[in-house]
């Protein structure tokens, strides 16, 4: 049995008594096999399985084989995805006036498209907990949008007017995230068709994001691993403000922002690593600050999950955000940012963020090309592995 052969399966193998493992020999074969950045946890996850196994052993559930008391490494049964897995729901499309400015037609395009082209596997993520949710927004906050008594800032910054639909959608996309967050810890990378609301505080929302998903999603996840450390690479066109707040002072969580530096939000919150642009900066000037700055910060943390906000108002036809990259320029962009994190084998979750093109669809479709990229690495991962 190869050190290889030990670590294929995690997560997917169980132990059971028969070779010899140590936890200096897990150590050694969790380093043959991948990132050095998700050891923490699938230590952990080791160490409880091997626990639990020496435990089932010595009642019995065990076979003995010969005297020795020896262990060695079996797959699990599992079912594996045929496609990258993303998550959606009909509750992702929330009743909006008829010219507003947001895209909510985005969401059910998108999906639709990704199913016409069997790009990816749409997967209902169902709602978020109450539990979950009251991990990050504060019970009068939540309580408010349920009613549609919006509290004074909610009422002045969110930009979205009330209806039950907003709720609805909200904790539907929140779960998404959550939801791919657990499928990307399984299959390396995952997506959610909505989420990147990073401009939501714990007590009210901002610039159309009613709750922080990836917020919500990090703190669900620490619940059962404390020490989880954890990773937002922020390519939307505006800084999360929302996202910072939440994390300011936590050493487990790490922000970084690519963003226009005088855009919205006007008054910005610090992040771990900001990287403000001017408006309207060239593509070569986005990319030259994107790769000299991006791969060294996910080397020093070393993150154990990545979230990825896609947003697509880094186009150079987007209403509001205020760059210059073409439709190329962004698969560019897309391709560049999982490679960073997926050539150490980080698990990725790659989330919406905005966008607010003046082509009609076109909002959509440029999702849908950050899902392509995110799928067809997956694809080429898969092939690898076979």
């Amino acid at each position: 049995m190869t050190l290889a052969t030990i670590v294929r399966g995690l997560p997917g193998f169980e132990l059971i008594g028969l070779a010899a493992l140590d936890s200096e020999l897990a150590v050694r074969a969790l380093r043959c096999r991948s990132s050095p950045f998700s050891r923490r946890m699938q230590l952990r996850q080791l160490d409880e399985s091997h626990a639990e196994s020496r435990e089932r052993f010595a009642i019995g559930a065990h076979r003995r084989v010969g005297t020795g008391m020896r262990w060695r490494v079996r797959r699990a049964p599992m079912l594996r995805p045929s496609m990258l897995r993303c998550f959606s729901s009909p509750a992702y499309f929330a009743v909006l006036p008829p010219v507003h400015v947001f895209p909510m037609a985005k969401f059910r395009q998108s999906a639709a498209m990704l199913r016409e082209h069997s790009i990816a596997a749409v997967i209902d993520p169902g709602t978020i907990s109450d539990a979950d949710l009251m991990r990050v927004h504060t019970p009068d906050y939540a309580a408010s949008l349920q009613t549609g008594h919006y509290n004074a800032a909610t009422a002045l910054k969110l930009g979205l007017p009330w209806h039950p639909t907003i709720n609805v959608r909200a904790r539907a996309a929140t779960a998404g995230t959550l939801a791919a967050a657990r499928a990307a810890f399984e299959d390396g990378l995952a997506a959610n068709l909505a989420g990147g609301t990073h401009h939501a505080f714990p007590d009210r929302g901002e610039g159309f994001c009613v709750f922080n998903d990836v917020a919500v999603a990090v703190r669900a996840l620490k619940r059962d691993e404390p020490v989880l450390q954890v990773m937002v690479v922020d390519l939307d066109a505006h800084q999360g403000n929302g996202t910072n707040f939440i994390f300011a002072g936590d050493p487990n969580v790490l922000t970084y922002s690519v963003h226009v530096g005088r855009n919205y939000p006007s008054v910005k919150v610090p992040g771990s690593v900001d990287v403000p642009l001017s408006r309207y900066t060239s593509a070569d000037e986005y990319f030259d600050r994107l790769e000299s700055t991006l791969p060294g910060a996910i080397e020093r943390f070393e993150p154990d999950l990545v979230f990825y906000n896609a947003g697509v108002d880094v186009h150079v036809d987007d209403k509001f955000g205020q760059m210059k990259l073409s439709t190329s320029d962004m698969r560019r962009r897309d391709e560049f940012a999982i490679d960073a994190t997926r050539r150490w084998g980080i698990p990725t979750v790659l989330v919406y963020g905005g966008g607010y093109n003046r082509t009609p669809g076109m909002t959509g479709w440029l999702h849908v090309q950050s899902v392509h990229v995110a799928a067809s690495r997956w694809t080429l991962e898969r092939g690898e592995r076979s």
